[in-house]
């Protein structure tokens, strides 16, 4: 469950680099999904001290990762 999650932040992240329609319901699903994880990374890390680049997706899937670990 962990690995489709982590897949759906990959996706999301993807498709931000394309400006995806927000209306589009996948998209708004994407965003539902994932914004509870990505928001309270984003306060921690914000993209504005890293010249514009949102990384909250890479530490979320390395969190992801390490509970894995935990895990199995």
């Amino acid at each position: 469950m962990l690995t489709i999650y982590s897949w759906v932040i990959i996706i999301r992240a993807l498709l931000s680099w394309v400006a995806p329609d927000p209306y589009n319901p996948v998209v708004r699903i994407l965003h539902q999904v994932t914004e509870p994880v990505l928001a309270p990374i984003r306060k921690l890390v914000p993209p504005e001290k890293l010249a514009g680049m949102d990384i909250s997706p890479l530490i979320a899937i390395f969190l992801i990762q390490v509970l894995q670990h935990f895990l199995y």
